[in-house]
């Protein structure tokens, strides 16, 4: 035993365990030494205390795991060739929207839009912040202005959180709701943000959908990656030329229902398409790729909110548009070389039942099963990953720009070309600069063939594309964000 024979440590321990205060001070030796633990050493350990987070999966998402696949056309298209050639492409993993965003959905992005103009309006009437009393009054007065906002500072510049260039306008407080029928508010809102006069339609109070507006901003990454005045790490360029900021009408075009059918009646679905209970759980169309944007960037900006909230926990990555490849490999469902989700090759199943939503021949746009225009978003079988109707019921935003030869030069490892030009400028020499873009600037990749497109369109490899700046009664998307980690499938 070393220093010590067995009978004597066993003599010594029982000692020990035999006097109280030998034992109170073994024990706090003990616990000092454990509390001390190796950081005290001096030896390499990491920062300590921080707990395991695995990448929670957001609702209404399926997971697509990191993989390798063949991009390109599925079958033998000499013609399509050059558009769609093979190639061996790697993708990470993400979580993918199972369904493409519903009218539901984008109405809970334009209800927030709505609350959030209205508690502007009223923060900046100095008039209405004097008139609105306490909730508590007797009288039953609206809420506190202040109630409304959360202040960006506390009022202590000594505490621990202060920030000296704070912006001076506070967050809006979302967790109390605005009493809409306050006498001074409701005047002050109609007057703000309905419409007025001569386009009242029938007397109504309808809300003037060219005021929903929502700002943003984002962080251009890639331009600051590569400008060459940031090379010089030393001496960087002010990182403000790297922030963009976003003014984006959210209100989905519901006249592209008449606009993009001549000779046609649709008037019915524009008048009912978005907002009918009816139709909640169906894609939402009319929306171009701007707002499709902005809408995971709200996306995004709520669950930072909660993250924020619950003790600054990590955060996950934002919610963005899929690039091309990743909308197609998500498409093949972890399948190789099928030319559709479900496999193929044909696009009916033995019985002559159709497998997708999309206009089998001339004049038949699917009657049969009642898919004459999009059905619910969940409707037809899932793709093996999960995902439903990634051939066919609407189209969907990618965020790629489009060009003929992507499959040539895009990197084999998660590919993409990607070219930002911003929709609109309130700035008019900015907008001046605009108006000048080429046009072919503005073409982005979309994907899966729609309600209206022939079987081509709703193969996987099939490519085509729309104008940022356009908004179709057939195009809708969905969200991706990209897994942090190697697989949900890790335990440590």
């Amino acid at each position: 035993m070393g220093f010590f024979s067995k009978g004597r440590m066993t003599k010594g321990i029982n000692m020990i365990l035999g006097n109280k205060r030998l034992r109170f001070v073994s024990i706090a030796a003990v616990v000092i030494f454990i509390a001390c633990g190796p950081g005290d050493t001096g030896d390499l350990i990491g920062v300590q205390g921080r707990s395991p987070w695995f990448h929670p999966e957001p609702p209404g998402t399926v997971y697509v795991k990191t993989g390798t696949f063949h991009t390109g056309q599925g079958g033998q298209d000499v013609f399509q060739s050059y558009l769609q050639p093979n190639k061996q492409m790697s993708v990470l993993g993400f979580w993918m929207d199972e369904t493409e965003i519903t009218n539901n959905e984008y109405r809970q992005f334009v209800a927030y839009v709505i609350d959030s103009i209205a508690r502007m309006k009223l923060y900046e009437d100095d008039d209405i912040k004097e008139k609105i009393v306490p909730s508590a009054d007797k009288n039953g007065g609206g809420k506190l202005v202040a109630e409304l906002f959360k202040k960006p500072n506390p009022e202590d510049e000594d505490a621990e959180d202060y920030d000296p260039n704070a912006p001076e306008v506070p967050f809006i407080n979302h967790d109390e709701a605005m009493d809409w029928e306050q006498k001074e508010l409701h005047k002050l809102l109609y007057s703000e943000m309905y419409y007025q006069g001569e386009e009242r339609f029938r007397g109504k109070r309808q809300i003037d959908v060219s005021k929903l507006k929502y700002h943003y901003q984002w962080f251009d990454l890639v331009l600051a990656a590569t400008s060459d005045k940031n090379r010089d790490k030393y001496k960087p360029q002010n990182r403000k030329d790297f922030i963009k900021d976003e003014d984006v009408l959210i209100y989905p075009d519901t006249l592209c229902w008449i606009r993009d059918f001549t000779y046609s009646f649709n008037e019915p679905m524009a008048r009912v398409y978005f907002w009918h209970p009816r139709y909640d759980d169906y894609p939402v169309v009319g929306v171009n790729w701007a707002q499709a944007r902005a809408f995971c960037h709200w996306r995004s900006y709520q669950k930072d909110a909660y993250w924020e909230m619950n003790d600054h926990m990590p955060n996950t990555e934002m919610f963005r548009l899929p690039t091309e490849y990743e909308w197609e490999y998500a498409s093949r469902g972890g399948r190789i070389g099928n030319k559709y989700p479900w496999g193929g090759p044909y696009a009916r199943n033995g019985k002559g039942c159709m497998l997708a939503n999309f206009k089998p021949m001339r004049g038949d746009y699917g009657a049969s099963d009642g898919g004459v225009y999009p059905v619910r978003a969940d409707s037809y079988f899932p793709n093996d990953f999960g995902l439903y109707n990634m051939s066919g019921n609407v189209s969907e935003w990618t965020q790629t720009k489009w060009d003929e030869g992507t499959n040539a030069f895009a990197h084999d490892l998660n590919g993409n070309y990607d070219v930002y030009v911003k929709e609109h400028s309130d700035d008019a020499q900015e907008q001046a600069k605009l108006s000048k873009t080429p046009i072919t600037q503005k073409r982005k990749v979309i994907r899966g063939g729609s309600w209206k497109d022939v079987a081509y369109f709703i193969e996987c490899g099939a490519r085509t594309y729309e104008y940022q700046d356009t908004s179709k009664c057939y195009i809708g998307f969905r969200c991706v964000q990209t897994y942090i980690g190697r697989s949900n499938m890790d335990k440590k």
